[in-house]
């Protein structure tokens, strides 16, 4: 087994085997079975609140999903935050609606990008999903096509499935009955694109990620910000098993996650060889409250006084292995924690970090005795009440069992350090079942106009713009590139209206300005006065700043508050007079070469309200004058 703080792995030798699948919201005026808005509320709107409780049905089949199975276990009640947008397909008291044109099309436009054969007739299927995540208990998917595939560095990646989607409710909390959901979310079109598990490194992972993102951007029809994409992320290594890891949210943590379930697995294979060896069992769990009848351990004692119990479980030849790191602080007894955690306990304690937290060395010697335990072997232990320690304690028991055998298949979350923690068993495919309230669509690819890819549109801008290559990428790959093609259009020059919507928005939002709140058509307001002499390009960023702050305003009152009106031409004469004056001394000895430490005080002096080309013709004559 690897000591090492960071280990290295060689990924070839080991078999990493690794897939994603990208989750993109599309940016459309309403939601894929509804006419609900697809924009974002603020939880603090909803005007009424809908409570459920969720339970797993069979599949056409008659089976029930483990993964489904697993979360009924977790007893818990949703609570859903409606709006006055909210509509009766989103509360489930009500059929869903046709599928969205706009969303179908768009979703055949990233079709075409990864070369998919779409599908002559496209069924809408129930997902089964009762986390809590939409109010009917399961989500609404329409496969689109199959077999594209994408270029990468590392060789071509295959696409499986193109799936047409909604989109889950929003969490907003938890709370001690449950869940709290928004509803803003629900329903929002969604495509999730599936690879082959083609990749073979985690660079390869991001790289691939990275080319994904880049053909949806390309439509200008996708949704942009935090939680709009998400990237789950398949990975196995030769010995090991197929793991999906959930919700990773940028392309550096796709590659963090690759790595480190590498090396999770790789140490799990490590601790399996190890325990063979030793012969290690799992025994039966017991009841042993006895033991701890007069700790002094805050958590057991907080849990008896609540009438509690203690529960454990004898892990014969597993001592020094429920200790030992997987990864980066998480050892084999964190995995069973978190498998304890979702029954409701608040975690397990093990002799492997015990005595601590309380629990002396006496009470480890009298709970290895109670249990059967010897030196070699580990006891783990669940202090809560009654129902929920007999619960924990059976599922740690059983997460100890899998350990003996290598690496379990398991749905896993994405945490921000690159690590991950069990939420339940894979999914299969018992939780899949037609949706019989929407007919079939027959998509039509030949209806959509292929998108210019991104890259070369920044390449367009360089030739047709005249732009700087980098300004040109930053234009063709933001937020607001179809916002410059319509300034163009309207006659702006490119470069002003390049810098203006990425330097300057950058350079605001640096300084705190809330830029989430400009809406094109402020842009499209101060171009407008700029060209008219309205407002001098130098006061652009105070113009933006003001109106981020104060988005009600139109660009011509921003320029008011600002106090940035224009001013006259003898206006900019009279300041730039009274800079040349108060600097005559430096004016005599450097003549004209004072000019570029003037001009910077000539501008402060008139705050942004003159164009700086007149200005600068100004000031070049009064220093003529004086030298």
């Amino acid at each position: 087994m690897s000591t090492d703080a960071t280990p290295e792995y060689d990924h070839e030798e080991l078999g990493l085997v690794a897939g994603l699948e990208i989750h993109q919201q599309l940016d459309t005026a309403t939601k894929l079975f509804c006419d609900s808005p697809t924009t974002e509320r603020d939880p603090a709107e909803s005007d009424r609140e809908i409570i459920r409780r969720l339970h797993p049905t069979k599949s056409e089949l008659g089976e029930l999903d483990d993964a489904a199975m697993e979360e009924s276990r977790v007893d818990r009640e949703f609570t859903y935050l409606a709006y006055d947008t909210t509509c009766l397909v989103e509360e489930d008291d009500e059929p869903p609606r046709r599928v969205d044109d706009e969303a179908l099309s768009v979703a055949l436009q990233i079709a075409d990008l990864l070369d998919v054969s779409v599908v002559d007739q496209a069924h809408v299927m129930r997902k089964l999903v009762i986390d809590g995540s939409n109010t009917s208990g399961f989500q609404r998917s329409i496969l689109l096509g199959q077999r594209g595939e994408i270029e990468t560095s590392e060789g071509t990646v295959s696409i499986e499935d193109l799936m047409l989607e909604e989109e889950s409710a929003k969490r907003v909390e938890e709370t001690d009955d449950g869940v709290e959901y928004s509803l803003d979310r629900l329903g929002v079109p969604l495509v999730e694109i599936g690879t082959a598990p083609d990749i073979r490194s985690p660079e390869g992972a991001r790289e691939a990620a990275e080319r994904i993102g880049m053909l949806l951007r390309s439509t200008g029809a996708v949704k942009r910000g935090l939680g709009t994409i998400r990237q789950d992320v398949n990975v196995s290594i030769a010995e090991g098993a197929r793991v999906e890891v959930k919700g990773v949210q940028d392309l550096q943590g796709i590659e963090d996650i690759v790595r480190g379930e590498v090396e999770r697995q790789a140490e799990l294979l490590a601790i399996r060889d190890e325990l063979r060896e030793r012969d290690a069992s799992v025994g039966e769990t017991r009841a042993v409250t006895d033991v701890f009848t007069d700790t002094d351990s805050g958590v057991i004692r907080g849990a008896l006084n609540s009438g509690g119990k203690v529960t454990a479980v004898p892990l014969f030849g597993f001592d020094g292995l429920v200790g030992h790191e997987i990864q980066s602080d998480r050892r084999l007894g964190t995995e069973l924690s978190d498998h304890a955690k979702r029954h409701g306990a608040g975690g397990v304690f093990h002799t492997d970090e015990l005595p601590a937290y309380g629990v002396t060395d006496g009470e480890v010697a009298a709970l290895r005795e109670a249990v059967g335990a010897g030196e070699t072997d580990a006891v783990a232990i669940v202090a809560t009440d009654p129902e929920t320690a007999d619960l924990a304690i059976e599922a740690a028991a059983d997460r100890a069992e899998t350990a003996i055998e290598g690496v379990p298949e398991e749905t896993r979350g994405a945490n921000d350090d690159g690590t991950t923690r069990y939420l339940r068993p894979l999914p299969g495919a018992a939780r899949m079942y037609p949706e019989t309230d929407v007919p079939p669509v027959e998509p039509d690819p030949t209806e959509v106009d292929s998108p210019e890819l991104l890259d070369e549109k920044a390449d367009r801008y360089v030739e047709e713009f005249d732009l700087d290559a980098g300004l040109a990428e930053q234009v063709a790959f933001g937020q607001r590139f179809p916002l410059f093609e319509t300034a163009v259009d309207r006659g702006v020059d490119p470069t002003f209206a390049a810098s203006t919507l990425e330097s300057t928005t950058t350079e605001i939002r640096r300084d705190g300005a809330p830029v989430e709140n400009l809406a094109d058509e402020h842009f499209l307001e101060l171009f407008d006065l700029v060209d008219d002499g309205d407002l001098a390009k130098e006061g652009v960023p105070e113009v933006l700043s003001t109106l981020a702050e104060d988005p009600e305003l139109s660009a011509a009152e921003a320029v008011e508050a600002a106090g940035l009106s224009g001013v006259s031409e003898a206006e900019v004469r009279e300041a730039v007079v009274e800079v040349v004056e108060r600097n005559a001394d430096q004016i005599d000895e450097e003549g004209m070469a004072a000019f570029s430490g003037l001009m910077g005080e000539a501008m402060g002096a008139l705050r942004g309200k003159a164009d700086g080309e007149v200005v600068s013709d100004v000031l070049r004559e009064e220093i003529g004058k004086r030298s």
